[in-house]
């Protein structure tokens, strides 16, 4: 149990900007093993995430609340995610070759591409959060944040990792995840997410494990065909394209909960 903590520990480092005890001895390995506790720190982001919400909530108006709530979650993360969507937007955009679409996402620079698709994602999800009902919000926003992280690290288990760069941030990650260790993932998120779920309001008579469960099938869907697309494209993945499937992943499965909560109740 002190070794799964110490991993915990590590994926926290990983993933956020949350302070953690200094870990000594600090081994590549570790942050492999870890991968397994992504979807459990995504659990946390979006916990801390709805915190600031219900707070806002209280003094300003919803559309404010949702844009606090997004930059809190952007600021307990360091935009990694994001920071990497604007990278693969910029690298696919404009490279026409898997070397130059290599060299574009190691630029640290954000191009017109990587400006415009950050806009347009950042856009798209307050633009769903707000019109989601607020009994859907908590358990919507943390399952978003496990869902899209698993789905992620799903990369990590079927695909290969193309940098050759030693210093590659996401290297240690590569060849980590095993099919059973991403299944695992998976259940130790679905954990997560049981805190969540008293929080939605019983008078609201809503079918929410088959949102959920549409929610996670399209999230599914959509972490398919971008894998797809980085296999076609570069043959594999990098640490960058994490990140874009990762904020795939977590619009697809906010439009997904707005869709199916749309169509069963059209008149809101």
């Amino acid at each position: 149990m002190k070794k799964q903590a110490l991993l915990l520990l590590v994926a926290i480092q990983f993933l956020t900007r949350l302070p953690v005890p200094h870990l000594d001895g600090f081994q590549n390995s570790w942050l492999s093993e870890s991968a397994r506790y992504f979807p459990m720190v995504g659990a946390l982001v979006g916990a801390i995430g709805v915190g600031v919400w219900w707070l806002s909530a209280i003094f300003f108006p919803p559309a404010v609340a949702i844009g606090l709530m997004m930059s809190a979650t952007l600021l307990l993360t360091g935009a990694l995610h994001e920071d990497g969507f604007a990278d693969v937007c910029d690298g696919f955009g404009g490279g026409r070759t898997r070397d130059a679409v290599l060299a574009i996402m190691k630029d640290s620079r954000v191009g017109a591409y990587g400006a415009m698709g950050v806009a347009m994602m950042l856009g798209l999800k307050w633009a769903v959060l707000v019109s989601l009902p607020h009994a859907t919000l908590p358990v919507v926003v943390v399952g978003a944040h496990i869902v899209s992280r698993w789905c992620a690290i799903g990369l990590v288990w079927r695909m290969q990792y193309v940098r050759t760069d030693a210093d590659a941030k996401s290297k240690p990650l590569a060849d980590s995840m095993g099919g059973w260790n991403w299944l695992l993932s998976g259940a130790l998120g679905t954990i997560a997410l049981l805190p969540a779920l008293p929080f939605i309001d019983p008078a609201a008579r809503f079918p929410w494990v088959l949102v959920l469960l549409a929610a996670l099938a399209f999230s599914l869907v959509a972490t398919l065909l971008t894998a797809a697309y980085f296999r076609y494209r570069i043959g594999g993945y990098t640490g960058d394209c994490l990140g874009a499937a990762q904020q795939l992943s977590e619009l697809s499965f906010l439009l997904a909960t707005l869709g199916v909560s749309t169509a069963i109740h059209p008149n809101g």
